[in-house]
């Protein structure tokens, strides 16, 4: 069985990487790009026209606008309002609103990997939906250039259910394509996940965040306090987290509407943010001395636990 089902995701992963370019793209390729895997998004959102660069659907389902499983070019990241508003699926305009807040100069571009049912709910996707969502990334990331991977919505993929006893993060055919994009220099951050309070998951993160070549981030509190305090439910690892930033902020809801948004989701757009202007300041240095420079300049935050925990401040490279 579980042959058969990596020979399905590696035919899958072909006719991904045989479709072809939308011609009438005119992608913006001076500024590094950020690849964003969420929900869907507002595009008319003036903040978020301005930097979105593609738009691209990529699904286990035949719900992309078009009525297929793969949509290409303008469009493909949109639905009606109607759904596009709800909880369901406002995820990915918080998202996109977040990355740009940290990086006013950062280009996107957007996969939606979550389809909708006739009635607006979502869709399950998982291992498959990541595995060609990220192979389009790597063969189209020179045309864009993209730099940085974000995928903020993976930890809720209802897949790999793991027996009791057996690693929690065992290998699958992701850990390949993840690979190869970090070892051509393209890194791909996921949130280490929000259930922190979950007995089950002490010591540990959500996946794919812990596999072992993605950048994990977790997230610290720093809204209206006086320190920054670790957030109680963000997931921790003391071997497999890299990266923490900022788990609320401001961001901008379906409709143009102004609000805040929390979760270990943000923190990953933050800290993907900020590696893409370090790489637009650094473009000499390699995402691994890019993601090093990342970690030495952070600062320990206080932790009750005795976590090793250090929030990541952009200004301490900035500035020296």
């Amino acid at each position: 069985m579980k042959k058969l089902i990596t020979m399905a995701i590696i035919a899958s992963t072909l006719a991904i990487t045989t479709m072809p370019a939308q011609a009438n793209l005119k992608p913006k390729t001076v500024v590094p790009t950020l690849a964003i895997l969420d929900t869907a998004l507002d595009t008319s959102i003036p903040s978020i026209k301005s930097r979105l660069v593609a738009e691209v659907c990529i699904l286990d389902w035949p719900s992309c606008p078009n009525g297929k499983s793969f949509m290409e070019g303008p469009g493909s990241s949109v639905l009606p309002m109607k759904f596009l508003a709800t909880n369901n699926f406002n995820h990915g305009t918080q998202m996109a609103s977040a990355a740009i807040a940290s990086n006013p100069n950062i280009n996107i571009v957007f996969i939606r990997i979550v389809g909708n049912t006739t009635k607006g709910g979502q869709q399950t996707y998982g291992l498959n939906t990541l595995v060609n969502a990220l192979t389009w990334v790597n063969n189209n990331k020179a045309k864009y250039n993209i730099v940085a991977v974000a995928s903020a919505h993976a930890t809720n993929a209802p897949v790999i259910k793991r027996p009791a006893g057996t690693a929690y993060c065992s290998a699958t055919p992701l850990d390949a394509v993840i690979s190869n994009l970090n070892n051509s220099g393209v890194p791909v951050f996921f949130p280490s996940g929000n259930s922190a309070g979950n007995p089950n998951m002490t010591g540990k993160i959500e996946w794919p965040a812990c596999i072992s070549q993605s950048i994990a981030v977790g997230g610290v509190e720093t809204l209206n306090l006086d320190k920054p305090q670790v957030s109680l439910t963000s997931n921790y690892d003391v071997n497999l987290v890299d990266l923490w930033g900022e788990i609320q902020q401001p961001t901008i809801y379906p409709g143009n509407v102004s609000g805040y948004s929390y979760g270990t989701s943000v923190s990953v757009q933050v800290i993907a943010a900020k590696y893409v202007h370090l790489k637009t300041t650094k473009p000499t240095l390699t995402s691994a001395q890019l993601i090093s420079l990342m970690k030495t300049a952070s600062d320990p935050v206080e932790n009750s636990y005795g976590q090793n925990v250090y929030l990541f401040k952009l200004s301490k490279v900035i500035n020296g």
